[in-house]
């Protein structure tokens, strides 16, 4: 997890020098949420923070929870990961077995009681060739909210798609992130949810 040291240690600095409102909601993930810079603007009024991470896999999630989601206790944790780790050759399996360890982690370090928000996988352009991966996760992440307690499944993914394809009007040049267009359907798919994570 070398890797990533050193945004981690960034994002630790941050919240030495400006700690997070308390008992905020957590967005927690990888690029996705990293790069989502109209958060705090696109849910006024509610205390959101940032701890995404570049390239972030479930398993990177799990691995600095304890360093980047526990010492915020955040009232609830809107989580975005999985991809990564399909690119880089995990099967849908092992990343329902990552998420397992992360879920067993905030239970025990913030209370079985904290709401969880999985977001699911969105298919870029970039990453067409797994989309049936993609959708085996989604099932399971999906299976995985309803089984816990305060959790919930949020479809994000959906609103990306324009005839069976992801919408390239969403992303930016590279195909892989969502530009401000894709936020802003990000946003409107999970404000409906929001009664449930504040």
């Amino acid at each position: 997890m070398q890797w990533y040291e050193s945004e981690v240690a960034a994002m630790e600095e941050l919240q030495q020098r400006s700690p997070a409102p308390p008992s905020p909601i957590v967005f927690y993930g990888s690029s996705s949420i990293r790069l989502w810079d109209s958060l705090a603007d696109d849910f006024p009024g509610l205390p959101v923070v940032n701890r995404g991470f570049g390239g972030a896999t479930m398993a990177a999630c799990s691995w600095f929870f304890w360093r980047l989601v526990r010492p915020l206790a955040p009232r609830s944790v809107v989580l975005y990961a999985g991809d990564n780790d399909l690119s880089d050759g995990a099967t849908p399996e092992n990343v329902l077995a990552q998420l397992d360890h992360l879920t067993r982690q905030l239970d025990a370090g913030c209370g079985p009681g904290t709401r969880l928000a999985l977001l699911s996988v969105k298919v870029s352009p970039t990453r067409l060739h797994l989309a049936p991966k993609i959708s085996e996760l989604n099932r399971g992440l999906q299976a995985a909210a309803e089984r816990r307690p305060n959790s919930l499944w949020i479809d994000v993914a959906s609103v990306l798609m324009s005839s069976g394809r992801p919408d390239p009007r969403f992303f930016q040049d590279d195909g892989l992130h969502l530009n401000p267009s894709g936020y802003e359907a990000w946003t409107g798919a999970i404000r409906g949810f929001l009664p449930q994570i504040s």
